[in-house]
């Protein structure tokens, strides 16, 4: 018995100690592990491989394209608060690229190109108007662009005034011998009225007076615009056509403000135009307006063109190269004009201050003239700096995530997450809720071939707003071959932007067939065709920016219509009039 005891109290003691190795070392680890991950999840952020614009406090999916997030890079250590750090993927996924500032290709270029339009010469036009008061019978100018000739025919009038006057001048001549001065002053008052000798004469041997007198063109040239009709009754004065000779015409240029320095009169010009483009035409620079527009910042530059041929047409595209007025060109910093970011007040750059590691700090910079695709630093960068030139408003978002210093924030703020990050992107380039950014230019080219995109663009929506994604991404698949052909090299930076941005989204719409994803990338695609849209002077239909509040996880979003009628895309049959018209794009 006593045996026994000893026996289970040897077991016990034994069976604790192998439970204490087991469990409790066990339960120490575990705790020293949870204790272990809280402390290296404290402060994690997790981001999209493909969007690394979304930052998030925990794991999930991503808003956008619903990938699985992974964990940020942490938090650089050694760098300044107005530096910070991109990882690599993000470089790669955004096509960041750099330049080493005075390394540049094309510095030494030494033109400036201009866009502009061909323009009717207006010392060479003259209105032909009528020089007695009458009503006209006849008109033989019925149209624009009819060619006349000095001496040819304009118009019949009857003119009771002049009636009256030939009365007078058969009963001078009966009496020129007695009345020679009176005589005179009836001729002369008839030659003021632009009737002939040989008229005056015909009238007095006659002896006859005419009911309708014809009225002569005074000029040759080509009739821009007939303004009177027949059976109008004309006061003295009054105009009957405008007559434009074309044998000269102008080509007007937009010139930026930063650019006058370098143009004076007398300087050379070359000139193409899209209808012939194996020409080159000379010009010389005749006048520079003095008044500068406010809306667009530029100034117009005019050269006078010989027409003998009738190559130019008034209205016509034409772009002109020009030695530029810099005469140090070789030793003046220049930068490529992607690389700057304007807010109106400050002119940015984004540097890469570590060769090694993808470390950035944006930069404010002073600028001076601009020359061809390349712009003057004045101010703020030093030659050998590596700046970014492709992709630089993401990186500005990226900065804006991480709370740095960014375009529309000189302060620097918070970190956003989920749909904020996104958005964040649209508040950077200066844009309000309804998508619309700040005054964009787009070259006239870009202007006139976007007319093709918008019916495309339309199609894409329709079949969002029938559910049917398989017709989407053929529509989007449409809608990017067009836009890919537009030419972008007149464009300013933030213009590109947004349609590269755009190219990026319908690529995505036209992969997927999922219409939840492709909904998803619309909302980020409307941002920027909302934007591109209004900016273009020249649409062939009204627009309409239309808005639904339940879209984009009660966010809102936006697209666009040719119709005031709410048709959802977003949401179909299932709430097919939720939205309603947010701004009208004339």
């Amino acid at each position: 018995m006593k045996r026994s005891i000893i026996y289970i109290g040897i077991a016990a003691i034994v069976g604790l100690a192998v439970g204490y190795f087991l469990f409790g070392n066990s339960g120490t680890k575990t705790m020293e592990m949870t204790e272990h991950d809280h402390s290296s999840e404290a402060g994690q952020m997790w981001t999209c491989s493909m969007h690394p614009q979304i930052m998030q406090p925990e794991a999930g999916d991503c808003p956008i394209c619903g990938m699985d997030l992974i964990p940020a890079e942490a938090g650089a250590s050694g760098l300044s608060p107005e530096q910070f750090k991109m990882t690599e993927n993000a470089l790669a996924l955004a096509n960041i690229q750099t330049t080493v500032v005075g390394n540049t290709e094309g510095n030494n270029d030494n033109t400036i190109s201009l866009s502009g339009k061909i323009a009717v010469n207006e010392e060479a036009m003259a209105v032909q108007a009528s020089y007695f008061d009458g009503r006209i019978e006849q008109l033989n100018v019925n149209h624009e662009g009819q060619e006349i000739r000095k001496g040819q025919l304009l118009a019949t009038i009857y003119s009771p005034e002049l009636v009256a006057a030939q009365q007078e001048l058969l009963t001078a001549a009966s009496l020129k011998e007695s009345q020679p001065q009176l005589y005179s002053a009836v001729r002369n008052k008839l030659k003021l009225w632009k009737l002939s000798e040989g008229q005056i004469n015909s009238i007095e041997s006659l002896g006859k007076v005419k009911e309708n007198f014809p009225v002569y063109a005074t000029v040759s040239g080509t009739v821009s615009e007939v303004m009177s009709s027949e059976g109008d009754y004309l006061k003295k004065g009054q105009p009957i056509a405008k007559v434009s000779n074309l044998s000269t015409v102008w080509a007007e240029f937009d010139a930026y403000e930063s650019q006058l320095s370098q143009f004076r009169k007398g300087q050379k010009i070359n000139i193409n135009t899209n209808a012939y483009p194996n020409k080159t035409f000379d010009g010389q620079i005749t006048f520079i307006d003095p008044v500068l527009d406010n809306a667009t910042r530029t100034v117009t530059v005019r050269a006078t063109l010989r027409n003998q041929k009738d190559l130019f047409k008034p209205g016509m595209f034409v772009t002109g190269k020009i030695e530029s007025g810099l005469t140090d060109i070789k030793t003046t910093l220049f930068v490529p004009s992607s690389a700057i970011m304007w807010t109106g007040e400050r002119s940015l750059v984004y540097v890469k201050v570590n060769e090694d590691e993808p470390i950035f700090e944006m930069r404010e910079v002073m600028l001076g003239a601009r020359n061809g695709e390349n712009i003057e630093v004045i101010q703020g960068l030093d030659s050998g700096e590596e700046i970014v030139t492709n992709g630089t408003f993401t990186v500005d978002a990226a900065a804006q995530l991480q709370g740095k210093k960014s375009m529309m924030n000189k302060t620097g703020g918070k970190t956003m997450t989920g749909h904020e990050g996104h958005m964040g992107m649209q508040e950077d380039m200066g844009s309000d809720s309804s998508g619309e950014m700040m005054k964009m230019e787009f070259s006239d080219g870009f202007q006139k071939d976007f007319d093709a995109v918008l019916p495309a663009y339309l199609k894409l929506k329709d079949a969002l707003v029938a559910s049917d994604a398989f017709t989407t991404s053929m529509n989007a698949s449409a809608t990017l071959e067009i836009l890919k052909k537009l030419d972008l090299s007149d464009t300013e930076a933030m213009g590109k932007a947004h349609v590269n941005k755009s190219i990026e989204m319908l690529e995505a719409i036209a992969k997927k067939e999922d219409l939840k994803n492709q909904r998803a990338h619309f909302v980020i695609l409307n941002e920027n065709m909302v934007a591109i849209a209004s900016n273009l002077y020249s649409l062939d239909d009204t627009l309409y920016v239309q808005k639904c509040p339940m879209a984009n996880n009660n966010q809102g979003a936006v697209w666009l219509s040719t119709e005031n009628e709410i048709r959802n895309p977003y949401y179909g049959d299932a709430m097919l009039k939720c939205g309603s018209v947010v701004k009208i794009i004339d």
